[in-house]
């Protein structure tokens, strides 16, 4: 197609803005955890633009949003963009809200042109990219995809005991008029835009980047046992310490899965040391381990490495190693990174191939039809953090290529 509309920058960024004040931090980041009270505002925020245009608004069984404009052939299924709006605590601007703000621009922009399209294109919100506020991470592009049990999901339970059940059914009051979409439809493609959250496109000079794939990750949960004890009048002998097992494990862990090419990606991202009190021994230690590679082969072989250190360590404590989620290596169809490539190129945006060592709701998604991912510079890549920052100039031209891209499937 030629003569493609032009998104509108100004009010792309006036949408960002906006949103920036749900939930917003004194350091100037956010505070949007899945489902929460800033998160659920920020969704009749969406539903009020979306029913302003008259285009329909879906919510599924696990708290995914979508904003549909019709196509010419409702049969068919829906070109779609987005991202997720809840963020980690006291986190930045962009991770997730600018990319379904670039798809709403987009869609706002082939509305306002008066496209007609032979697809639905609708704007994805998946429900708790982030999981902060209850596991696992991407539960809402991994269940409509099917990789996870509804069931499951929906008990999950935040650290004060509210389900997922229960704030699924919150979403649902606040948007009473919305209809029902079920879960696994599939689309006829479907195109995610982020912040890169490294600095690969900001070294090199580059405002698009044309995502290759996504490197796996493996996800564990480790539980020491030991036993609660007076700090002052417990021998060392008689303790059995779980926090000074769980250390000795830690640092185990860490040396073992260094590497000298520095691809191999290990955290441990929670620790928690309970009772909690200042004069006890402590009985029981839960810590957390991510691991990531792009090598499947490795990860697997790696990651079964963890059981037997954690065992080897235990001393006189009991341990138990849960894996929770597992996602192997993936990569999007060439059809679809030509696509997001030649657009980016043809608009003048300097652009290049690039691969993910996050991962995003893109890679269950893609289980569903063919699917790719954009991403802009963020500042010295900062991310997960109120610092987090992208440029104005930026955000317009992944909503370009967005536009242009779904413009060029759906019609």
């Amino acid at each position: 197609m030629t003569n493609l509309p032009e998104i509108d920058a100004n009010r792309l960024w006036a949408r960002q803005t906006e949103m920036d004040g749900i939930g917003a931090t004194p350091g100037g980041g956010i505070h949007r955890l899945a489902l929460g009270e800033a998160d659920i505002e920020a969704h009749r925020r969406l539903n009020d633009w979306a029913r302003a245009r008259g285009w329909g608004v879906l919510l599924d069984d696990i708290g995914n949003m979508f904003l549909r404009r019709e196509g010419a052939d409702p049969s068919l299924p829906p070109v779609s963009s987005g991202s997720h709006t809840d963020s980690q605590p006291m986190a930045g601007r962009f991770d997730g809200m600018f990319g379904v703000l670039a798809a709403l621009e987009a869609l706002e922009t082939i509305d306002d042109a008066g496209i007609e399209t032979r697809h639905p294109i609708e704007v994805a919100i998946w429900n708790n990219e982030e999981g902060p506020r209850f596991t696992p991470a991407c539960m809402g592009s991994a269940t409509y995809a099917g990789v996870q049990a509804l069931e499951k999901m929906l008990a999950a339970e935040d650290p004060d005991g509210v389900t997922m059940g229960q704030c699924v059914a919150d979403l649902r009051a606040a948007l009473p008029d919305a209809g029902r979409r079920e879960l696994g439809e599939p689309f006829a493609a479907f195109i995610e835009a982020h912040i890169e959250q490294g600095i690969t496109l900001e070294g090199y000079g580059n405002v698009i980047g044309v995502v290759t794939g996504m490197q796996g990750y493996r996800r564990f949960r480790v539980e020491v046992t030991g036993q609660d004890a007076h700090s002052g009048t417990t021998p060392r002998s008689r303790r059995r310490d779980a926090f000074v097992a769980a250390t000795q494990m830690a640092e185990a862990l860490r040396q073992a899965f260094l590497d000298e090419t520095d691809t191999m990606r290990f955290t441990i991202g929670r620790f928690e040391v309970l009772p909690g009190g200042i004069s006890v021994v402590p009985g029981r230690v839960v810590f957390t381990i991510d691991m990531r590679h792009p090598s499947s082969e490795t990860l697997a072989a790696e990651g079964d490495r963890v059981v037997g250190i954690c065992k080897d360590l235990k001393g006189d404590c009991e341990v138990s190693v849960t894996e929770f989620i597992t996602s192997a290596s993936m990569e999007f169809p060439e059809e679809m990174r030509a696509r997001i490539e030649a657009a980016a190129t043809a608009r003048g945006f300097p652009n290049q191939r690039i691969y993910s060592a996050a991962s995003h709701d893109a890679r269950h998604i893609s289980r569903l039809g063919p699917a790719g991912m954009i991403f802009i510079p963020c500042w010295e890549g900062i991310s997960h953090n109120e610092a987090e920052s992208a440029t104005k100039e930026d955000c317009a031209a992944a909503a370009q290529v967005i536009a242009d891209v779904l413009i060029e499937l759906a019609v």
